[in-house]
């Protein structure tokens, strides 16, 4: 075993001692292209989220110099025909490219000494080659593969992160193209040398133009998972599992964790987050344990049309239609808002829905990284109303009109110059906006079916939560007097029975000439 040619299966023996969720249905799909004109898979998904989980188990299962059946017993690809065809069959290359750029001295060097030592390797280990002056990859495993007549299995982990690390170094990113290239570009060389490859990244495979780098490539991504889907986190079924092996309460861990929803698999989880709620016995914001908020900050503050008004949107809770289609899958070629969004989605700042377009933000943990993004310069306005959100949440169960009535004014007047002030949207994002950490007690629902008709915003306590339901209704140029009417004679207060005696009614009304707000609160 070596660090790059069969790095062996102690990795993913480790794994499978800790927490851990059967994800080995994606061996499957992986042996169902080999040596197939699918055999070449690349499948992005932010950090935290497995991927190198995902690559060790894949050099276990296909690692020809250990023997791995007793890791895999009782698990799903166990039981599959395939199992046995292919489990400890090849010479598996691994490359880990993170641990390649953080060991070398100089990042310019990195794609020439990643070839010299993975050749050394292979020289080592193969004598029909231990003699060679080859200094090229790709051209010393066609050697071999045409000399011994046994192909190679090869797996890539944080592919990308050379684009990450060297974002601003074109010559040294079209080199390390040139050598994937070599190494997957197709023809008969790549048919002869590779039965299949995975390579695993945050971002999708880097496009020129239109074109991809490395068109033989299925891709997997955050925007389109397709059969994948369910490998790219934690699912509902594998999450209610856990809670229920490590007593946890599974309603707090879907609101801190849950949110990343595809056409396939409509709940996804961070898995990381999951992971370290179950060890600490404790919810609460993971993401910064491996992630800063000025890496997000640094994105929202690009100076792009309708940027800052799209965030706003999101933190008050709307869905942003996102154009996908012109990002360059890299981190410097933005061109749009459009662009800098993409990238949040595959960053897993924001969940995306292809059937709708639209992007918004996941879930409680993701939501506290937005917070502490929009803290500094050109975000006071919002920053305030997310400090001041606890004030008014007060105000509203005290029943203090006045005070609540003023608060959704001041955030509905500061975020008008990123939205159109006089839009029903844009007073709806404004109120949950003012509202911003009530979600920590409450799931809020949007245009709730209720009684004769749909409820503006209904604010339902989560579990556990001694705080009281709150039913909120909206009027234009009217009163807070009608909206409070139309609360009793469609009977929104009747979806919420459970609540009685406990569930407050608001009504809110925004004059479009005065641009005053007015509030009536009670309380059932």
């Amino acid at each position: 075993m070596g660090l790059y040619l069969n790095p062996g299966n102690e990795a993913f023996r480790q794994i499978r001692n800790g927490i851990y969720v059967d994800k080995t249905g994606m061996i499957g799909y992986i042996n169902s292209t080999i040596e197939t004109p699918a055999k070449l898979t690349s499948f992005s998904r932010p950090r935290r989220f497995g991927k190198s989980f995902a690559a060790k188990m894949l050099c276990a299962y296909y690692d020809k110099s250990c023997d791995s059946r007793d890791l895999f017993k009782g698990l799903s690809i166990y039981r599959t025909t395939s199992f046995e065809e292919y489990l400890n069959r090849y010479d598996v290359i691994y490359l880990d490219i993170t641990w390649f750029i953080s060991t070398i001295g100089n990042i310019e060097n990195v794609v020439s000494d990643l070839q010299r030592s993975v050749i050394q390797e292979l020289k080592a280990s193969f004598s029909c080659v231990a003699d060679s002056e080859e200094t090229s990859l790709p051209r010393m495993l066609a050697d071999i593969a045409h000399t011994t007549k046994q192909k190679f299995m090869v797996i890539i982990d944080e592919w990308d992160a050379l684009f990450r690390e060297a974002k601003d170094n074109e010559v040294l990113q079209r080199e390390y193209v040139q050598l994937l290239r070599g190494l997957f570009k197709g023809g008969t060389a790549t048919d002869e040398t590779i039965a299949a490859a995975y390579m695993t990244g945050i971002l999708p495979i880097k496009k020129y133009g239109t074109e991809s780098a490395l068109t033989d490539f299925q891709e997997f991504t955050m925007t389109m998972p397709a059969k994948l889907a369910q490998y790219v986190g934690f699912t509902e079924a594998e999450v209610k599992g856990l809670c229920k092996k490590y007593h946890m309460d599974f309603e707090s861990m879907q609101t801190w964790y849950d949110g990343y929803s595809f056409s396939r698999i409509p709940h996804v989880y961070s898995p990381n987050s999951v992971m370290l709620a179950i060890r600490n016995e404790e919810f609460q914001n993971y993401w910064t344990a491996s992630e800063t908020y000025e890496s997000l900050k640094k994105y929202i503050e690009m100076d792009f049309d309708g940027l800052k008004g799209a965030i706003v949107r999101m933190l008050g809770g709307e869905a942003v239609k996102v154009k996908i289609s012109t990002f360059q899958n890299d981190m410097t070629s933005f061109n749009s808002k459009d662009d800098v969004l993409t990238l949040l989605i595959h960053l897993g700042y924001l969940a995306y829905d292809g059937k709708t377009q639209k992007a918004t933000i996941p879930n409680l943990e993701v939501a506290d990284a937005f917070g502490d993004a929009v803290s500094g310069d050109g975000w006071a306005y919002v920053a305030t109303a997310i400090q001041e959100s606890d004030h008014l949440l007060d105000a509203t169960i005290q029943g203090n009109c006045e005070k609540v009535a003023a608060a959704l004014e001041k955030t509905h007047e500061s975020v008008s110059s990123v939205l159109e002030y006089n839009n029903e949207a844009s007073l709806r994002s404004a109120i949950v906006l003012a509202y911003y950490t009530a979600r920590r007690h409450y799931e809020l629902v949007h245009e709730l079916p209720a009684g004769k008709g749909f409820a503006d915003l209904v604010f339902l306590p989560r579990k556990n939560s001694d705080y009281p339901a709150m039913i909120v209704e909206l009027k234009y140029n009217k009163d807070a007097d009608t909206a409070m009417n139309q609360i009793k004679e469609r009977r929104y207060n009747g979806q919420l029975k459970e609540y009685f005696g406990n569930l407050i009614m608001v009504g809110i009304n925004y004059d479009r000439e005065t641009k005053k707000h007015s509030c009536v609160i009670e309380k059932l």
